[in-house]
């Protein structure tokens, strides 16, 4: 273990709406509990082009996804190095997600591309990477991976609910942390949105004015993901084989955001009771489907301020970086179904 008992830490995140990388400063304390002050962050817009090649990146040749996990750790380093000079940082190191290409669990195949090594020779920090495949290598699900961050940092709410490409849940059953998937959320409503030449349906307006599609509504609540208990996750692909060939049955994208707002909230609040509910993410940011959410819950629900609501992923993925550096537990079998906790993570040095 190590002595340190303050940490100063950037975490990178790249999430499956593909809008950028989201950079956050965070300082960390361990008096009796962690403590935490989310300094300076940011989001950084991908250019069209990677974009377009981090979407279409799961269809290409092992060779060529090698050569971009080597060509995107370049691009995550030279953005880390820019952020810290720019904001004058003093930094102890770098902890990134990568971006996901594959997520197979019970396939025991997991893949975040972003390699370790070319961050950190760009950034010249000490960098902290692929934080997923150990678990995943224990017989876990590799996700999710918030809810340590959601124990020890934000303990005063019973439920952690994050709204973004896919919505997960984490919670405290007596003494055991409980995670896992919902549903689609961002994935599937951004996609739609693109669709009308809308980077996203801002608010939820354009589902507002759409009409319920009832068939379409009946069809996604009977998909067998929602049967299936804890632990799960879903990845892309999920969306790919089971949402889309739904979705295309229909034309009226109008409906189509209506239809799968009403999802996405039925399926939320069937999943959270009575209590207190921390909500963070994009997804917090669309007021109707909050909005539908409160016709399915009777939660409290809480909204802190921007910079949390948009950097709490970022944030712990940072966190989880320091745990791996003390080498502590940073993934929970709990949650994951692994044989044991672990420490993921790999550390990379320049």
């Amino acid at each position: 273990m190590k002595n340190e008992q303050k940490y100063r830490v950037i975490g990178l995140m790249s999430g499956t709406s593909l809008d950028g990388v989201d950079i956050a400063y965070a300082e960390f304390e361990l008096n009796e509990k962690w403590q935490f002050d989310l300094g300076v962050c940011d989001m950084i817009p991908y250019p069209e082009k990677w974009r377009i090649q981090l979407s279409n990146l799961h269809k290409k040749s092992d060779k060529e996804i090698q050569q971009t996990d080597i060509k995107y750790g370049l691009y995550l380093g030279n953005l880390a190095q820019k952020f810290i000079q720019t904001n004058k940082l003093r930094v102890d190191f770098i902890c990134s997600h990568g971006h996901t290409i594959f997520h197979q669990p019970k396939s025991n195949y997991t893949l975040q591309i972003g390699n370790g090594q070319s961050i950190a020779n760009q950034s010249k920090k000490t960098v902290i990477c692929d934080f997923r495949s150990l678990d995943v290598s224990l017989g876990g699900q590799g996700a999710p991976l918030v809810p340590i961050g959601d124990q020890l940092l934000f303990e005063d709410y019973y439920y952690c609910l994050n709204l973004g490409g896919f919505s997960n849940v984490s919670y405290q059953k007596s003494s055991i942390r409980k995670a896992y998937d919902i549903c689609p959320v961002n994935i599937v409503l951004n996609d739609l949105a693109q669709q009308l030449g809308r980077s996203y349906d801002k608010n939820g307006a354009i589902a507002q004015t759409g009409h319920m599609i009832d068939s379409l509504f009946t069809q996604l609540n009977q998909l067998p993901y929602y049967k299936e208990n804890a632990p799960k996750s879903l990845g892309k692909e999920w969306v790919e084989q089971y949402i889309q060939p739904l979705i295309k049955q229909h034309s009226n994208i109008p409906d189509l955001l209506n239809t799968f707002t009403e999802h996405a909230a039925f399926q939320i609040g069937k999943n959270l009771q009575a209590g207190s509910c921390l909500i963070t993410g994009g997804g917090a940011f669309n007021s109707y489907l909050i909005e539908r959410l409160k016709c399915y819950t009777k939660i409290d629900i809480y909204l802190p301020n921007k910079k949390i609501i948009d950097y709490k992923e970022a944030l712990i993925f940072a966190f989880l970086g320091v745990l791996r550096y003390r080498n502590e537990v940073n993934c929970l079998s709990s949650v994951t179904g692994a044989k044991s906790d672990c420490s993921g993570g790999v550390i990379f040095i320049p």
